[in-house]
């Protein structure tokens, strides 16, 4: 997809994986809208990266608020690429150690930000990048973030493996869906990355996740993740794809 006179939008984008790809999006001249939570560092971060980015804070599970982040996108250029990187995770049992059944509540919190607020997301995103003009026979591209743990998820991990499997599932029917506007979709899987989800364990704890990579043997860097979404945007024939970016790893049960 040619980003020349066309604009991006980045959910997740002011921390992690997604403020990086908002970093390579801008430093490529591409008009970035970050989306993140009211709460989040957004406004920081854009004021931080200088005209080019801009931030309009949303849940991606709020329609209206994702609306109003893709006026302010289109605002600025056609809307031609799309990196979804919101979501949370956290830890669900189906038996407690105490006996009691697991958190049907936060299941499904879990499962409606990660893969709920995706579907809103894309479908917000793709209806409006269905009325673009083609460039050189695309519409736009959208870059949805599944996980390791659609395939491997470990114990705990249960409502964040089901959505990040959900998202995996979702990939090659939106591309089919979407072909017809001329719009690809898809995913990129990773496995364990130095976010400040991370940033919160020992070193010792952080070391040992770094040890279970085969090779290289550390944890993801941001920047290869925002790499790899810049390939899927620059590369017309990835499309209904989910790329593992996990350096060769296969999850242990716990």
């Amino acid at each position: 997809m040619n980003l020349d006179n066309a604009s991006a939008l980045v959910t997740g984008g002011a921390s992690g994986l997604g403020l990086a790809t908002v970093t390579a999006l801008v430093d490529r001249g591409v008009p970035t809208t970050i989306v993140d939570l009211p709460s989040s560092a957004g406004a920081e971060v854009a004021e931080k990266l200088g005209d080019l980015a801009s931030f309009s804070p949303a849940d991606v599970r709020d329609a209206d608020a994702v609306d109003a982040a893709l006026d302010v996108a289109t605002s600025k250029a056609p809307l031609r690429a799309l990196v979804h990187c919101a979501g949370r995770g956290g830890t669900v049992r189906l038996v407690n150690k105490d006996g009691s059944a697991g958190d049907y509540d936060l299941y499904k919190e879990i499962v409606d930000i990660n893969l709920v607020g995706t579907f809103n997301v894309l479908r917000l995103a793709a209806a409006r990048m269905a009325a673009n003009e083609p460039v050189d026979g695309e519409r736009g591209v959208c870059v949805l973030t599944a996980s390791v743990a659609a395939w491997e998820g470990q114990i705990g991990q249960i409502p964040y493996a089901s959505a990040k499997a959900g998202v995996v599932g979702m990939t090659l029917v939106a591309a089919r869906d979407l072909s017809r506007a001329k719009i690809r979709v898809c995913s990129l899987a990773p496995g364990i990355f130095d976010t400040p989800i991370l940033a919160r364990f020992s070193d010792e704890i952080r070391d040992g996740l770094a040890a279970q990579v085969p090779h290289p043997a550390r944890l993801g860097r941001p920047e290869e993740f925002a790499s790899t979404a810049l390939h899927v945007i620059d590369n017309a024939m990835l499309n209904g794809e989910t790329i593992r970016l996990d350096g060769a790893i296969r999850m242990s049960p716990r």
